[in-house]
């Protein structure tokens, strides 16, 4: 297990039972990856499934012949009628372009800036472009960041996954609180949450271990 599990495990007794059936939190990440490009991309991806919202985002990065995605200012030079073209809708193109006019204004930094600041700034320069929301921002903060304390109490996933291993409800505010007995590692916390929602519930993550430790044996 790695740093966060052990803490996990040390905090709450039912995680101890869950983690190490599960891969550890990844400690490795694309920390020089561009905010602006990253929320550009995440806008097109909305609600969309990953084939089509690839093929999307390939047609928009066509556009611009010679690089491998586009300034800010190329972005706000674009015609509409360009940007429908490659399948982008009217709320999409509008929250590009106030992603690309932030990125302009200084709201929104180059990566290297960006990582000099807290997780809450972070959120609030971020959220501040059009079709932005905190959960998309804290996704970049846990795996592009490698920010270790971020828990997305509004993500169903994560709720689910506490509700299965409390054997209870919470409503995000209720999550946040009970969450912050796993501060610092936060992030990992939720990273094993979306696993027992996926795949496993505490009793059969514990069958799970048992069986490999019999077969081990043997």
């Amino acid at each position: 297990m790695g740093e966060a599990e052990q803490h996990l495990s040390t905090v709450c007794k039912r995680f101890a039972r869950v983690v190490s059936a599960h891969e550890p939190y990844p400690t490795t990440f694309e920390k020089k990856r561009d905010p602006y490009r990253a929320l550009v991309r995440a806008v097109v991806f909305q609600q969309l499934s990953g084939k089509a919202a690839g093929t999307i985002h390939g047609r928009f990065i066509a556009l611009y012949q010679g690089q491998d995605h586009p300034e800010p200012e190329d972005v706000l030079k674009t015609s509409i009628e360009a940007l429908r073209g490659v399948g982008l809708s009217r709320q999409k193109i509008a929250a590009i372009q106030d992603i690309s006019q932030k990125r302009i204004d200084g709201i929104i930094p180059p990566a290297k800036a960006l990582t000099r600041l807290g997780d809450e700034e972070i959120i609030e320069r971020l959220t501040a472009a059009r079709g932005v929301g905190r959960w998309t921002v804290e996704m970049y903060l846990m795996f592009t960041l490698g920010r270790p304390d971020v828990l997305p109490i509004d993500d169903l996933g994560v709720r689910k996954g506490a509700e299965k291993l409390y054997r209870r409800s919470f409503t995000p505010k209720e999550l946040g609180a009970f969450g912050e007995r796993w501060a610092p590692f936060r992030s990992a916390a939720a990273w094993h949450l979306w696993r027992i929602a996926d795949t496993l519930t505490p009793e059969k993550a514990v069958k799970k271990v048992a069986v490999k430790k019999a077969a081990k044996r043997k």
